[in-house]
């Protein structure tokens, strides 16, 4: 092979790998900019891949606990309403009992009392029994099934939940409670002292009634100061679930914030600054254009052109 052909095979390679260099960077640049990303692959800058990878982990698990406080909120608040309702309740509860002490009021109205006192019971016994938001019993506990079953012998609710609420993670060992279970609030202490239950109280006052004794007045003043009880149980629980609700809430700005900051981290780990690729792939644009055109030209050059 004779010198001339050596080097203008070397010129070929030389120019080749030049141009494809060339062509690469471009091409490197191109798609930084249509994918925001400076890594194409993990080899590009392995610290900056692992730096990365971490950040993604760290916004799965921040969209795990964001699912999961969404549920703690939406528990609390079907808790918070629920609770609403059973003040509503012992409210009426309370002006029906304050009529039936009265020692002169007729047979007639005190039936009346006694049937809407019913009515009262069978509505607490539904609502005691309400839903969560995954379809399981709101003040049940654990129970997936009904938190409170009514004793067909005697007619009086009872609890066959389990002794806790269950607790909902929010991210970095915090939890909260998802709801109350139905004794947390239903059962209290009467003036003298004594455990009852809201409904037990309810029933009661409604049987007496109805049955016409004439401890009726009675009964209702003593029921008076039971639902005094229960009402202050049920307004201290509501006070429990505004707590957790705030708490929440702290919660939820600290996910946002944290999941902000790694929104940043990621932009200024991986993506490139726009400004400086568009103008530098300007650069490389020019420059292999003058390149393939120099290239263009002295291929197409022989030993003639310099001997004329």
């Amino acid at each position: 092979m004779s010198i001339f052909a050596t080097s203008t095979a070397a010129f070929y390679d030389r120019s080749t790998q030049s141009l494809s260099a060339l062509r690469g960077q471009a091409e490197g640049l191109q798609n930084q900019i249509s994918t925001n990303s400076k890594l194409t692959k993990s080899s590009d800058d392995p610290l900056a891949a692992s730096q990365l990878r971490a950040l993604a982990r760290a916004d799965a698990l921040g969209t795990i606990d964001t699912a999961a406080t969404n549920r703690a909120t939406t528990d609390l608040n079907l808790t918070d309403t629920a609770l609403g309702q059973f003040a509503n309740y012992v409210s009426r509860a309370q002006e029906l009992a304050t009529q039936a002490a009265s020692a002169l009021l007729p047979a007639t109205q005190r039936a009346s009392i006694a049937s809407e006192l019913a009515q009262i019971h069978t509505g607490l016994v539904g609502l005691a029994n309400a839903r969560d938001s995954a379809g399981h019993a709101l003040f049940g506990g654990d129970s997936a099934g009904d938190a409170y079953e009514v004793d067909s012998t005697t007619g009086l609710a009872k609890y066959i939940g389990s002794g806790s609420s269950g607790q909902l993670s929010l991210g970095d060992g915090q939890t909260v409670g998802r709801s109350l279970t139905g004794p947390e609030f239903l059962s209290f202490k009467d003036p003298a002292g004594n455990s009852t239950d809201l409904m037990a109280v309810i029933k009661n006052l409604s049987d007496v009634l109805s049955g016409g004794s004439a401890s009726t007045a009675a009964t209702a003043q003593a029921a008076l100061g039971s639902l005094a009880n229960g009402l202050d149980a049920i307004t201290t629980a509501q006070t429990v679930i505004g707590s957790r609700l705030s708490w929440i809430d702290l919660s939820t700005e600290r996910q946002q914030a944290m999941g902000e900051a790694r929104a940043s981290q990621q932009q200024d780990i991986g993506a490139p600054e726009l400004g400086s690729a568009i103008a530098r792939l300007q650069q490389l644009s020019t420059v292999l254009e003058a390149s393939q055109a120099s290239f263009s030209k002295l291929a197409g050059l022989s030993l003639f052109d310099f001997l004329r």
